[in-house]
């Protein structure tokens, strides 16, 4: 379901580029001309058809993203990726019980009384 819905919203994010690329420009959004006829600007131009589409492929594109993000939620069911992954120890005080983690002690390398920790720096 997830896959499908995945296909369907980047179907609609190509659609919606191109349909804006389409479209011709009205002018002043960056101040860059394209506005052609007669310098004289309506209130409310006329709603054209590919401006009805741009408004379709829009809502489309954002009832799919946040479908996916339900599904998405859903698919979580509350763990976290560290959850998964196992990676930080136990706070302290905190049991674990059977702990696949090894003590820290067991991760440093060994010390000698003679020799030092650090090879010297020459």
């Amino acid at each position: 379901m997830e896959n499908i819905i995945l296909v369907i919203h980047l179907i609609l994010a190509v659609c919606l580029i191109g349909v804006v690329l389409l479209q011709r420009s009205e002018g002043g959004g960056l101040g860059m001309g394209g506005g052609g006829g007669g310098g004289v600007m309506s209130g409310r131009a006329a709603a054209t058809a590919l401006g009805k589409l741009t408004w379709a492929f829009a809502i489309a594109f954002l009832a799919t993203s946040i479908t996916l993000t339900v599904i998405a939620a859903q698919n979580s069911s509350g763990s976290s990726l560290l959850d998964d992954l196992g990676g930080l120890p136990p706070a302290e005080g905190e049991s674990t019980g059977d702990s696949a983690l090894p003590p820290v002690e067991s991760l440093l390398p060994p010390i000698d009384g003679d020799s030092p920790a650090l090879p010297p720096v020459e």
